[in-house]
């Protein structure tokens, strides 16, 4: 539900032509990539042989870049193999990226506030523009209040939408 929501907001920034504010939406393009690589962190925690494997493979992709692929994998998984040290980093960032996230997010909306969020259709406002308006803090609130509403609705009325149904199958005793 949080990727899709970011992926929304990302698609609804590119139909408005949000770019434009390039301070916002370059805060924005770096958010998303910590937020991927947060999760990416988060997939290869498990430790055991699946974190080993996971790391191996995910990270192996940046070997596809010309020139300086190898050297970068290598550089990341400090040698030759993913190791110990390799998840214990991969901890440590995971643990520290998600406040470095929350405060990109509030510079996210501190550039957002000072040119007004909610012109979509682009008319000049700047008459009654006031810096960091209530108004659009409460607009975003209302957003929130809306998709946690949905997403509880979800998860109240219909628990296994989205679930997998052999979670319910008997266990075979043989």
């Amino acid at each position: 539900m949080f990727f899709i929501c970011l992926y929304l907001h990302v698609g609804r920034g590119l139909y408005y032509g949000s770019y434009m504010y390039t301070e916002t939406w370059n805060i924005g393009i770096i958010l998303l990539f910590a937020v991927m690589a947060t999760a990416f962190m988060g997939y290869v925690l498990p430790w055991g042989q699946m974190s080993f494997w996971g790391a191996t493979v995910i990270t192996n992709l940046l070997s596809a870049i010309p020139y300086i692929g190898t050297n970068l994998v290598e550089w990341i998984w400090g040698g030759f193999s993913v190791d110990k040290a390799t998840l214990t980093r991969f901890f440590a960032f995971h643990f520290l990226l998600p406040f470095i996230i929350s405060a990109m997010v509030m510079v996210h909306l501190l550039f957002l506030h000072e040119t007004g969020s909610n012109n979509p259709t682009g008319i000049p406002s700047n008459i009654d523009m006031i810096p960091f308006h209530p108004y659009y803090t409460t607009k975003d609130i209302l957003g929130l209040l809306l998709m946690i509403m949905v997403l509880l609705m979800l998860v109240l009325f219909s628990p296994d939408l989205l679930g997998d149904p052999d979670n319910y199958m008997p266990a075979n005793p043989l």
